[in-house]
Order: C-alpha cells, then structure tokens, then sequence
C-alpha cells in the first residue's frame, strides 16, 4: 500500500496546488435571508413543474410526505428498479425545460452540473452524447431490460412543495437519487447518491468526469499524510462497496480510521473541500450552513481508505462525523462509481420535523 516516490512526490504537489487555490474558491457566506429566498425560489419552481402538467402527470409527481415514496429510491436502472413520478421522457419539451430550471435552481451551479453529468454519463451507456441528454430529446426506452439515458430520470414531489411545510424534493434514475428535503428556511440532501458509469467520457471536444474531484483530492489528501497518519487512516480489512447505500437507512457504522483532529490545518481544509463536493451540490444558501456544521464537528470525525495509495487504484474512502457519512467507492474498476451522503441525524429532514 506503500506510493512509489516519484508518484508521491507529483500527488503532493497536487495536494499543495489544490489547498493553494482553496481560499479563491470560497465565496463570502450567504446572508441570513439568503435560505429563505432560495426556497421561495425553489417552491416557486416547483410551482411551475406543476402548472405544465395534466392532471394525470400532476398526480403521478405528487405524494404524501409521510408516505413509502419518502424512502424509495435506487442506484439501479429502470427496468430492475421501478420507480414513481414522471420520466423525464414522457414530458414534452416546455415539461422537460421547467424540471431543469427547478433542479438549477434547488442545485448549487457545481452541483447543477455535476447531475447533468452524471445523466449525459448514461447517455454514454447507449452509443454515445448523440442520443439525448438532460436537455435534448432523451434516448429511447428500453424494452424489457435495463433501460440508459437521460430520459429514465424521474421527478417526484414527496409532500406538496411549500415554503414552511417540509418536503421532498426527489430526483433520480441510473447512478443518482437526490433526496433534498425542505423545511422553510433548512434544507439537507441526506440522503443522496451520486454515481458515474462511465466515470471518464469524451463530449464536444471535452473531457467529463462527473465524480473527477471526489476522487482526486482525496488521492491528493491521502498523499500529504505521513507514514503514521496513513497507517492509522488505512482500515486494517477491504471495503469494496457501499455500507450505506440504497435500503441501508437507520443503520449505523463504528467511525474508524484517522481521526480529523490529527490533520494539519492544511490538511482538515482539503478534507473539507472534498466534503464539499457532496454538501456543495445544494444550492450556496443551504451549503454554507451544512460545511459551517461539519467544520464544527471535525474534532469527532474520522478519515478512513481501503486499498492502495497510488492514484488510479481502485480504492474507497469514508469521512464519518457526528452529522456525515461519505462513502466513495468504486465497483471493481475505476470506470463505475458509486458514493452515498447521509446526515444520521437529518436523513430525510428528521431534525426539522423535532423542531
């Protein structure tokens, strides 16, 4: 598990290059109002996903809050995971558009695209970009079988959408399920899945990978410890999937591996710029008070990895406080990943709904 020098010595300077731009990243914190403007925002969104609909899609999209669709939700494909609400494409064009804007506007930009990535990663899955995407025409239905692309992600509201009422903002299909709940002015997305197959695709002369920075500052993180630190954060048996994936709810895991309060300052700011690549794909309003959360707790959160050290290793991660669980783990080659975000304490909102 030990890094050859030369590859140690390129991934610390990528470890130095990344916490070096760290503070040109951060934007100033929102103000106070700032949350609750973003979910008049967003319920005025949903608002208009549902104006666009007959009232036999207005029924499919909408649950109780209190119901099974509240909990029902998968990494899998249509076609061996049923879900509920309307697909993506089943909407006419006008339909389609409004459900976008609603997830640009729940979404932080990085988390807007992030999703979008993922989706035109599935496209990927049936011949390539040509065939649909988050805002084309969508590739075609499967027929029995599995069915890919960007036209099996389905939207559903769990609990009408409301600016003081909790509800759910749910949106999902192939290797993503957000869960993002609102309750006035909070909201969380525990729990959400993100995922990538391919993990690495070519688009418009560009180069996508949609889960790119999950895995490379923590490669770049792992590099910048030293030898004890590394010691200490390797779990001593393999981890290969998710522990706290789909149908996992309520369970809990023994924090283990480096504890965060041994991190150099430097180090604990580019372990939390990794959590930010799932906290942060909320809207900037409700991220900021999420990462103020987890920093607060950082002196109870741990630092775990499975497998070796070298970057292009199939390898899983886990960050474990008090209110966080991420688990980054790859299904037996670089190219499938899959990562779970939850809140023990804030899956589905259940601490707004104590308050």
């Amino acid at each position: 598990m030990r890094v050859a020098a030369g590859a140690s010595l390129v991934v610390f300077a990528m470890f130095v290059a990344v916490v070096a731009t760290l503070p040109a990243q951060r934007a100033a914190a929102p103000s106070p109002s700032a949350s609750t403007d973003a979910t008049t925002r967003i319920v005025g969104a949903a608002q208009k996903v549902l104006s666009t609909l007959d009232d036999t899609r207005r029924a499919k999209v909408q649950f109780p809050f209190d119901g099974e669709q509240r909990t029902r939700w998968s990494n899998l494909p249509t076609g061996i995971f049923a879900r509920d609400g309307v697909r993506l494409g089943d909407l006419t064009p006008p339909q389609r558009t409004a459900v976008m804007s609603l997830l640009e506007t729940a979404f932080s930009a990085s988390g807007y695209r992030k999703v979008t990535e993922i989706m035109r990663g599935d496209d990927m899955l049936l011949g390539g970009a040509g065939r649909g995407g988050p805002r084309g025409g969508g590739a075609p239905r499967g027929g029995r079988g599995p069915a890919f692309g960007s036209d099996e992600y389905y939207l559903a509201f769990v609990g009408p959408p409301s600016v003081t009422t909790p509800w759910i903002l749910q949106f999902g299909g192939h290797h993503l399920a957000v869960n993002m709940t609102f309750a006035g002015a909070r909201a969380t997305l525990a729990p959400t899945l993100t995922g990538a197959q391919p993990a690495t695709y070519t688009i418009e002369g560009r180069t996508v990978r949609p889960l790119g920075q999950e895995n490379d500052r923590a490669f770049a993180l792992m590099a910048s410890l030293s030898p004890e630190q590394q010691k200490q954060a390797i779990f001593p048996y393999a981890v290969s999937d998710l522990v706290l994936g789909p149908g996992q709810d309520g369970r809990t895991i023994q924090p283990e591996g480096l504890r965060v309060s041994a991190l150099s300052a430097a180090q604990q700011t580019a372990l939390m710029e990794i959590v930010r690549e799932w906290a942060g794909i909320a809207n900037d309003a409700y991220a900021a008070p999420r990462m103020a959360e987890i920093r607060a707790n950082l002196p109870q959160t741990y630092f775990g990895w499975s497998g070796p050290t070298s970057p292009g290793s199939v390898i899983y991660f886990r960050i474990q406080g008090p209110t966080l669980v991420i688990e980054y783990a790859p299904q037996r080659d670089i190219d499938h990943i899959h990562t779970i975000y939850r809140d023990p304490t804030n899956d589905y909102g259940a601490a707004f709904a104590r308050k």
